[in-house]
């Protein structure tokens, strides 16, 4: 029987191509490599005779650099984004270790390893400096990638995301929630267990056929013993936990009726980052705000990079 979402796969493909992204294979070193969504202009067509493209021009524009979070792969997770920001943008749409295409054979499992192989990804790419858009899991990498990378990163977009998972946030989120591990509520294995996942994901209930369900986690939920190890690697011990003095200007762009991690919490993280940071809330809109309601994300998004435009044309 034919897997219903991968077979609407070369469909979306399709209109990433169509939108101006297309996935380029980057082999950062021997074992481990990361698929990227790359600006199809910066593609160099090979020269006759060659099979395959030898390398990218850099990007003409800003780069923004789309960073997904943990029950899809990164152009899944941003289908409705690219298209809105590939006139102004150079646009980049990684997928993480262990997420389609991109795969490792080191150990560590650690947002700041997730960040530092994207990085190295991103200068192979030719990108210089960049805006990342970090929703949940990718929120977390993305502020690794500002606190390690600080000439890299220029600004950040979070959504429904932390700067990293402490034991209390952790045991609160999940108890909240009523699931009892991460493994549970993110490495979802029955459609039960997936409907339970958009239940609390999500502001306005989904429905979907049990089929389609079942076909999304053949297809989207690959490599589970590495993801288990992601989520084990997620979690700090709260005496570990700092806040970095960062340089850059921070927009927190959030569903304000997320159940995974709260309104409230926004403004707490706001507050302890300090005057770089902006929190701005879309109203009917839960963790997965930026496919709830992707205009109003959108129009969010595009106004805040166009201010960050603005503020470099003037300085």
């Amino acid at each position: 029987m034919v897997n219903l979402v991968a077979a609407q796969k070369p469909l979306l493909h399709g209109l990433m191509k169509m939108a101006g992204v297309q996935p380029y294979l980057v082999e950062l070193e021997p074992g481990t490599v990361m698929n990227f969504w790359v600006p199809c202009e910066t593609v160099k067509k090979p020269k006759k005779g060659e099979k395959k493209v030898t390398h990218l021009e850099k990007p003409t524009k800003p780069v923004v650099v789309l960073v997904h979070g943990f029950a899809a792969e990164g152009i899944v997770t941003w289908q409705f984004q690219v298209g809105a920001l590939t006139k102004k943008y150079s646009v980049y749409v990684p997928d993480l270790l262990f997420f389609g295409d991109s795969i490792t054979d080191k150990p560590d499992r650690s947002p700041t390893f997730q960040a530092e192989y994207l990085v190295k990804g991103l200068s192979k790419l030719g990108v210089e400096k960049c805006v990342v858009v970090g929703f949940s899991y990718g929120g977390m990498v993305a502020f690794k990638m500002a606190e390690l990378y600080p000439h890299k990163v220029e600004a950040m977009v979070i959504s429904g995301s932390i700067l990293a998972m402490t034991d209390s946030i952790s045991v609160e989120s999940l108890n909240r929630l009523g699931f009892s591990s991460s493994a549970e509520l993110l490495l979802p294995n029955s459609v039960k267990g997936l409907k339970a996942l958009l239940s609390v994901a999500a502001h306005k209930k989904l429905w979907f056929p049990d089929r389609l369900h079942k076909d999304y986690l053949e297809v989207m939920f690959t490599n589970r013993k590495e993801r288990a190890e992601l989520l084990e690697g997620l979690v700090i011990s709260n005496k570990d936990a700092t806040i970095p003095s960062f340089p850059q200007r921070i927009h927190l762009l959030w569903g304000e009726e997320d159940q995974i991690f709260k309104h409230e919490l926004a403004h707490s993280m706001k507050e302890q980052l300090g005057e770089n940071t902006t929190l701005e809330g879309i109203k009917k809109a839960g963790h997965l705000v930026h496919l709830e309601r992707p205009c109003v994300y959108n129009r969010c998004l595009k106004r805040y990079l166009a201010s960050l435009l603005a503020e470099k044309v003037n300085a």
